[in-house]
C-alpha cells in the first residue's frame, strides 16, 4: 500500500490472483486423448472431463440419442447434487452433435454460456453442474 494513500476498511483485496483465472484457461488435450479423439469412427465424439469430479473421465457419443445426468441410468452418470436426475441429452445430427438441457435445475452451458440447445463445435465447453466436459468429435467424416 502507497504510503499516501488512506485505508479503507469496506476495500475489497483479491490475493495470489493475476489477471486471468487460471481455471478458465483452456486445457491440451493429452496425448493419448489425441490419439482416443482419432481412433473414433466417423460420426462419433468424446466428451472428456476436464474439470470437476471424475477429470479424465471420457464418455462415447455414438448413439442417436446420449443421456446425461445423477441418475444411474443415464448413459453419462454425473453422481454430484449440482447436476439434476436427467440434466440433458446429446443427440447426433447431420454428422455432429447438439446438447439439448432437460429442465435441469442449474442448466447446461456450452462456452460458459447458459443455452437451451445448442450445436457442439470441437473444442466447445459443456458445463454440467460442477462438470466441465471438452467436445472432441471424430476427425473422420461419414
Amino acid at each position: 500500500m502507497d504510503a499516501q494513500q488512506d485505508f479503507d476498511p469496506t476495500a475489497t483485496s483479491i490475493f495470489g490472483m493475476s489477471g486471468a483465472d487460471e481455471a478458465d484457461a483452456p486445457v491440451a488435450l493429452s496425448a493419448r486423448d489425441r490419439e482416443a479423439v482419432e481412433a473414433l469412427p466417423a460420426g462419433s465424439a468424446l466428451l472428456i472431463v476436464q474439470r470437476g469430479p471424475n477429470t479424465g473421465a471420457r464418455f462415447l457419443l455414438d448413439p442417436e440419442v446420449t443421456n446425461a445426468g445423477r441418475s444411474p441410468r443415464s448413459d453419462i452418470f454425473l453422481d454430484d447434487v449440482t447436476v439434476s436426475r436427467k440434466h440433458c441429452q446429446f443427440l447426433a445430427e447431420d454428422g455432429g452433435h447438439v446438447v439439448r438441457d432437460s429442465g435441469s435445475l442449474n442448466g447446461t452451458y456450452v462456452n460458459r454460456e447458459r443455452v437451451e440447445q445448442a450445436r457442439l463445435q470441437a473444442g466447445d465447453e459443456v458445463q454440467i453442474g460442477k462438470y466441465r466436459l471438452t467436445y472432441q468429435p471424430s476427425p473422420r467424416r461419414a
